[in-house]
């Protein structure tokens, strides 16, 4: 079971893909956004290259759990993802996956000048290492 995971930004849309396993994620991809359709477009074929059966777009919430500004974007990628392919997708929280990219990479021991720059692919593997986790049968 291949995962393709997606960051989406306003500028970028980070992509992270599973092993065959479903078990480890890996960055794979960043798009750079051009429009709603074509990302989604450009999106849907990739998976289609990869061999993915499932795709988990992050999401991001306010306070309140209510889907913030970013988090509305891509409930609406997603449900442009969704006329453009038949694989499954879902929705899945976000919060603080950029943050959380950024702290495993330093504690990795990357250099400040190889940080620097955007986080996008490594917040799409976040997103996806969280799904698989959550989602582990025991």
């Amino acid at each position: 079971m291949r995962i393709l995971s997606v960051d989406h930004g306003e500028k970028r849309i980070g992509l992270a893909l599973s092993d065959e396993t479903g078990t480890v994620a890996s960055p794979l991809k960043v798009v750079e956004h051009i429009s709603r359709t074509i990302d989604a477009a450009q999106v849907a074929d990739i998976a289609v290259q990869n061999g993915v059966t499932l795709i988990v777009i992050g999401q991001s919430f306010d306070e309140e759990g209510n889907p913030n500004p970013a988090g509305r974007r891509s409930g609406r990628f997603a449900d442009e993802l969704k006329n453009q392919t038949n694989i499954p997708i879902e929705l899945w929280d976000e919060s603080f996956s950029t943050q959380d990219a950024r702290t495993a990479r330093i504690e990795l021991g990357v250099s400040r000048k190889k940080r620097a720059g955007h986080q996008d692919v490594f917040a799409a593997v976040v997103i996806l290492q969280s799904y698989i986790e959550a989602n582990r049968k025991s």
